[in-house]
């Protein structure tokens, strides 16, 4: 029925207003209002008192509090005339003076039982409920609110209704009967004055000015004269205490069960605690256990996981100090304590903010970094969703970790990096068991320890460097780690309890992709990041390598400037790799060199110009040597794709009288083998074509070789190059020294597609190249090829050789060396 806990009067006897109501027998009206002198009421009139949060019903009496002047005035009319009082309900309460419409239609005509005033305060009253009336109109012209009512009798029990009436009184004494059984404190006598009242009417109006109603739900039990809807809605709202107390008495059994069951408990801990100190058994176990009850408590476990610790740290509370596995036991409760298990909500993506980052922190690869913006797009639109996971593959140098950093700072999370590098033992992703000796989790779940976070980026280094052995298959176990689907349930050994990884954004780096496995390899979504051209080697040099080689340096930036064209000059003449990695190491030499120079005192300020750089890092590295190998026939130069970018490769061919033998050198593949093979033999094919001397191949021993001999060559991408090398020798014409080529050949004649057209092309560039001859069918590259490769080079489609032994060969004939 209501609040049981009020401090002295029962709340089950309190209204609104928080003042007991009095029950008293319902008394006959006293007849038509009497006047004072001087005032006189209209017939059928009253005086009304506005109510504004209590609800006053017959057959009750209400203390009530009256501080408007125009009430006060009423009220004492009431008292000098000892006529009766209207008491009816505002419909805002904030109002001090309500009109008609701010009046709820239905009241309650009430006598006055007692007036106390206060000088320095609101007037007191105590009135009795006599029956409802109905506001007609407001009559005007009066000191305080005076109406034309139509007082309402108690209904008759209707014809056939007797029984309904009854039914509903019995419930409702039943229900009334069960409430007051279920208050702790009910007052005596209550459930028998219930009992003794035989006014259906009043029984309603009585339990309803009892209840612990809203003030709205009280007028609208006022507002209802006729018996059954009367009772059918006191009836709700008894019923719906009752539940409200049942509950409230159950949830207070089971609190009161778990108190004691705490409180044993303690008691028992206490015990063993005295008992153990008797024992000489450290008092600082018991503070340790303590310290990680409140860590488990405060790590926000899943309720699977915090069973397993609870039951984990009774055994340890159990367990002697000096046990063997007392230290074991303390040492997985600690890193499940230490583990982030809650997700923190992070701030959201802004996708301008992200490029700018990017653009910062990155100069060129713009594909690259469109798909990575689409990449946090998607996580700001479906943060919860299974992202895909990213593995940027290129060569050595080029930012594949510094963009995993900064796709971190644009989505302002902590960044942790594993490296894979040589790891060939299943534990080190997955974790050893519990039983052994020295066991520890795996390096996901130490990554995500050291970050703090379960929501963090996490970049697997050089996961194309995995190793296998007896141990077992770490990139298998990277499977579950690395599929949206799965890594919700990740599975330390050494936890032995379910972790959730999908929060974790997981980036992968690779330099090739032919030593990943393929299932590991599915899982991922794979951008390529090719080599830088000069121009954006030099705007990385300016923006990056160089202030931070300063800084290394401990150089200012007034101390040394260095020129442009001093940075062209240690690109294209002392590296010759797709990134950027060499170029900040010779970066720092020259640097080095000004920084002995400004400790020595022989200078304060340096500028490195273009001609100071073979001072200091001595004589060019690299050559073009092109020209100087493609000037004799027989030598074509062809490009070729490693792991640490492009690269050009020459190819010489050489005649010389014989029986017709077949030699290759150069550490060849089988691949490579197969495509001179091939080459040959489309040469023997053309050779009426080319203009070959008959009995020109069967009287001379062909030799074949690739220069660097130590380094192993293979892949069918030079098949063109040794077609067109064999031609030159044969024939005496020297192929263009400004031309270089690509592409795998058919024993048709045809040129067929090839890979690592982008590498290839920026290799040629680097390497002076003026034209570069490619398959027809990799056209679709074209406009992955950067635009300043593309401004400065020519490029030539083949379709068949003939193609590229027209554009190759020089119309001059010469000898060959």
């Amino acid at each position: 029925m209501t609040n049981t806990n009020a401090p002295q009067t029962p709340a089950e006897l309190r209204d609104g207003s928080g003042t007991p109501p009095i029950v008293e027998s319902p008394r006959p009206d006293t007849g038509p209002t009497s006047t004072e002198p001087g005032l006189r009421l209209p017939e059928g009139t009253i005086p009304l008192l506005p109510l504004r949060d209590s609800v006053l019903f017959p057959a009750t009496v209400l203390p009530l509090e009256v501080g408007r002047a125009s009430s006060i005035a009423a009220v004492q009319h009431a008292v000098k005339t000892q006529g009766p009082i209207g008491t009816i309900l505002q419909r805002d309460p904030s109002a001090d003076e309500p009109g008609q419409e701010g009046l709820y239609e239905i009241g309650t005509v009430a006598h006055v039982l007692r007036y106390v005033t206060r000088p320095d305060g609101p007037s007191h009253l105590i009135c009795r409920g006599e029956q409802r009336f109905r506001i007609l109109e407001l009559v005007p012209g009066y000191p305080f609110l005076v109406a034309r009512v139509e007082r309402i009798a108690e209904p008759a029990d209707a014809a056939g209704a007797g029984t309904e009436i009854e039914a509903r009184m019995l419930k409702l004494r039943e229900r009334a009967v069960e409430a007051i059984r279920l208050l702790p404190e009910a007052p005596e006598g209550l459930r028998e004055s219930i009992a003794a009242i035989t006014a259906p009417g009043t029984l309603a109006d009585v339990l309803a000015s009892f209840m612990d109603l809203k003030t709205a739900e009280r007028q609208q039990v006022l507002e209802a004269v006729d018996l059954i809807a009367r009772l059918d809605r006191v009836l709700w709202f008894v019923s719906y205490r009752v539940e409200v107390l049942r509950l409230s008495r159950d949830i207070g059994e089971r609190t009161r069960q778990t108190i004691e069951g705490r409180q044993r408990e303690h008691i028992l801990r206490e015990q063993l605690r005295t008992i153990q100190k008797e024992l000489g058994e450290g008092e600082e176990q018991g503070t340790d256990t303590t310290e990680l009850a409140e860590q488990i408590a405060k790590a926000g476990m899943p309720a699977d996981v915090l069973a397993q610790a609870e039951k984990e740290l009774r055994r340890l509370k159990r367990m002697p100090e000096a046990a063997a596995e007392q230290s074991m036991l303390r040492t997985y409760l600690e890193w499940l304590a230490e583990l982030p298990w809650k997700v923190e909500a992070g701030d959201p993506i802004d996708i301008a903010e992200a490029r700018n980052i990017l653009d910062e922190d990155h100069l060129g690869l713009e594909k690259v970094k469109k798909r990575i913006l689409e990449y946090l797009a998607v996580r700001k639109l479906n943060p919860t969703g299974h992202a895909p996971i990213l593995c940027f593959v290129g060569p050595p140098g080029v930012g594949k970790t510094s963009l995993g950093q900064s796709i971190a700072r644009t989505m302002k999370r902590k960044f942790t990096r594993v490296s894979l590098g040589g790891v060939h033992d299943e534990a080190e992703i997955r974790g050893h068991r519990r039983t052994y000796v020295g066991a520890m989790p795996g390096n996901i779940i130490q990554a995500i320890r050291k970050a703090g976070t379960r929501d963090c980026v996490m970049m697997l280094d050089e996961i194309d460097k995995l190793g296998r052995g007896i141990q077992g298959d770490p990139g298998s176990a990277l499977l579950e780690v690395l599929d949206p689907a799965q890594n919700g349930t990740f599975r330390d050994n050494y936890l032995g309890v379910d972790f959730d990884l999908s929060r974790v954004v997981f980036i992968c780096t690779a330099n090739m992709l032919d030593t990943i496995p393929g299932p590991l390899l599915d899982r991922m979504e794979v951008i390529r990041l090719s080599g830088y051209t000069e121009s954006e080697k030099v705007g990385i040099a300016q923006r990056h390598l160089i202030p931070r080689q300063l800084k290394e340096n401990g150089l200012l930036p007034e101390q040394c400037f260095m020129s442009e064209g001093a940075i062209r000059t240690v690109i294209h003449a002392y590296t010759r790799e797709a990134g950027v990695r060499n170029l900040e190491r010779e970066i720092g030499s020259v640097l080095r060199n000004v920084a002995m120079r400004i400790a020595e005192g022989t200078a304060k300020e340096i500028r490195i110009e273009a001609a100071d750089i073979p001072a200091i890092l001595g004589p060019e590295r690299f050559e073009a040597e092109v020209a100087q190998r493609t000037t004799i026939p027989g030598v074509a130069t062809g490009l070729a794709w490693t792991p640490v970018g492009g690269d050009i490769l020459f190819v010489e061919a050489s005649a010389v009288p014989g029986k017709g033998r077949f030699t290759l050198t150069g550490q060849l593949g089988d691949v490579m083998k197969e495509s001179v093979q091939a080459a040959l033999s489309l040469v023997r094919a053309k050779q009426r074509e080319l203009g070959i001397e008959a009995g020109a191949l069967e009287n001379n021993d062909i030799h074949v070789h690739v220069p660097a001999g130590a380094i192993p060559k293979d892949g069918p991408s030079a098949g063109v190059t040794m077609f067109v090398a064999l031609s030159s020798a044969l024939t005496g014409r020297p192929v263009r020294p400004d031309i270089a080529m690509t592409g795998e050949i058919s024993l048709r004649g045809l040129v067929l597609p090839v890979g690592g057209i982008k590498e290839k092309v920026l290799a040629a560039m680097h390497a002076g190249i003026k034209t570069v001859m490619l398959p027809a069918r990799n056209k679709r590259d074209y406009e992955d090829i950067p635009e300043e490769a593309r401004q400065g080079l020519a490029f030539i489609w083949l379709e068949t050789v003939d193609q590229a032994l027209e554009h190759a060969l020089t119309d001059k004939t010469a000898a060959a060396a």
